[in-house]
């Protein structure tokens, strides 16, 4: 007998609890692991979730609107061998041994600040595994919670660490010359002050060109690349995105903004806005913001192009974009070299890893062994 649970999954520190938005499957049907099997609201974002396993779906435990913590069941996979008695026996079984008050304390790993070359860096480490760790890099105006759907899931067999580059999250808001070299600078920092040789790389928009560039600048410390609709491979660049991420204070024209990072403007919930708000009140982020803006992007255009550079690349590579990006369109995946493995999404914006995490985790999986 072989029967398996679906829980609530963790997304992120924050999270403790979720509710269940729509379920998209029933009981009787055959399901397939990472498929799209239901909808989950958390304070921080909407998101589907895709089932861990496959088999014959037979119990719905948590109806549509209902709201439970981190681990709890949700759902029952089992044969039709497994009767109805047998899977109603292991859901209540499950249910009874639950503990309900450790589940509602369970934060998890908390961010630490560290000095690295004379800046404070926050960052957030998952794992302690042999072997070459993994960095993920954010993108503008984002922080380490980006990583919420993706860090995890490398944990048990890599150490990772999401970093908040300078003017971002906890991190320092002196962004210095504001270019680009901030960033590498900062993570070469972070890697020298943890003692971290070699690394492989997964950076999303901004985070992605500081990634190419440190690949460019420090190759042998670069084990391999994902980039995930990276900056800095064309010009043409979103600035009504960018101009109302910085000057946006009211939620309901925030929000706007903040939809066109994704598809499903759904995904986007009225937390995930007040975070931002709440972050750009923090003393120097304002200034820093606009610093970034004008010299990453002058004249509402990228300002590095690091697209002639990737043929020299000695280490894996790869781009994932969204077709539907309203940020930085998806024809800068066009006409890459034959080293560059590039994969886009059909009906997926700016937030691939957030929108499609299981396909991208599978993704970079390939790439870091």
């Amino acid at each position: 007998m072989s029967i398996e649970a679906i829980v609530m999954p963790k997304w992120g520190l924050a999270m403790q609890e979720g509710m269940i938005a729509e379920w998209h499957i029933v009981p009787g049907a055959e399901i397939k692991a990472g498929q799209e099997i239901m909808d989950i609201e958390t304070s921080k974002i909407a998101n589907v979730y895709e089932s861990p396993v496959a088999g014959t779906f037979r119990k719905i435990v948590v109806q549509n609107g209902e709201t439970v913590p981190v681990g709890a069941l949700l759902g029952v996979v089992a044969p039709a061998s497994v009767s109805d008695d047998e899977v109603d026996a292991f859901a209540q079984d499950f249910i009874d041994n639950f503990d309900w008050d450790a589940a509602a304390g369970d934060t998890g790993p908390e961010p630490e600040t560290i000095e690295a070359g004379g800046t404070r860096i926050r960052f957030l480490k998952m794992g302690d595994a042999d072997g070459t760790p993994l960095l993920f890099i954010h993108g503008y105006g984002g922080d380490l919670n980006s990583w919420m759907f993706n860090q995890e899931a490398f944990a048990e067999s890599h150490t990772c660490y999401a970093l908040d580059l300078p003017g971002h999250g906890g991190s320092t808001k002196d962004v210095g010359a504001a270019n680009l070299d901030v960033f590498t600078s900062a993570v070469v920092a972070f890697m020298d002050a943890k003692s971290i040789t070699k690394a492989h790389l997964v950076g999303h928009s901004m985070g992605g060109a500081t990634a190419l560039a440190l690949a460019i600048n420090v190759g042998d410390r670069i084990a391999s690349l994902t980039l995930i609709a990276p900056a800095g491979l064309g010009a043409e660049i979103n600035m009504d995105y960018i101009n109302g991420f910085i000057g946006q204070s009211r939620a309901k024209k925030l929000r706007a903004v903040l939809e066109m990072l994704v598809a499903d403007p759904g995904a986007i919930t009225t937390e995930m806005v007040d975070e931002v708000i709440k972050f750009k009140r923090v003393d120097g982020v304002g200034p820093a913001l606009e610093r970034l803006r004008d010299g990453l992007m002058p004249g509402g255009q990228q300002g590095v192009d690091l697209r002639s550079s990737l043929s020299a690349l000695t280490a894996p590579v790869q781009v994932i974009w969204g077709k539907q990006d309203q940020i930085l369109p998806a024809k800068h995946a066009e006409g890459l070299p034959d080293n560059v493995t590039v994969t886009v999404y059909e009906k997926i914006g700016h937030m691939p890893h957030m929108e499609k995490a299981a396909e991208v985790n599978a993704l970079i999986g390939k790439i870091v062994g």
